[in-house]
């Protein structure tokens, strides 16, 4: 048996409720394609770079889109008007869908095709109101405090 019953987790954990979706999503996701095969690389500390072969395709062909957490990457060929004949097809031409799940404040800031390859570039920028910032400890505080507690 391979499937996680993470239901406990709704129950008892306040705010993890996306990261069990995320396990959901992940265990359903097992049959996501593999066409076209792609690399997902840590460029540096807050830098992410997804490569993905799209040998054949054309800039007009793809596309790329962001939703919330997700990014889609679609690829659909335009249609041959011509008939050809192949004696041997070992270069796929199909249509794809791909869809990736980004984490919080992750985003898109680029993208090129380059020798048939796709590159994303992708950036964690964390808000300034959600960065850890140092509080100065001041005795003038406490007397504040205490004025107002009087």
């Amino acid at each position: 048996m391979r499937n996680f019953d993470f239901s406990p987790l709704y129950r008892s954990a306040i705010g993890f409720d996306r990261l069990a979706q995320l396990f959901d999503e992940a265990q359903r996701a097992e049959s996501q394609p593999s066409y076209p095969p792609y690399n997902i690389e840590l460029v540096s500390e807050d830098k992410y770079r997804i490569t993905m072969a799209v040998a054949g395709f054309d800039r007009s062909e793809l596309e790329i889109e962001t939703e919330r957490d997700t990014l889609k990457i679609t690829g659909r060929k335009v249609k041959e008007e011509g008939k050809r004949t192949f004696l041997h097809r070992g270069i796929a031409a199909r249509d794809f869908e791909h869809r990736f799940q980004l984490a919080d404040h992750v985003k898109v800031v680029g993208a090129k095709l380059e020798n048939g390859l796709l590159n994303i570039e992708l950036a964690r920028e964390i808000p300034e109101a959600l960065k850890p910032r140092k509080i100065e400890i001041n005795g003038d505080n406490v007397q504040f405090l205490e004025r107002q507690a009087a």
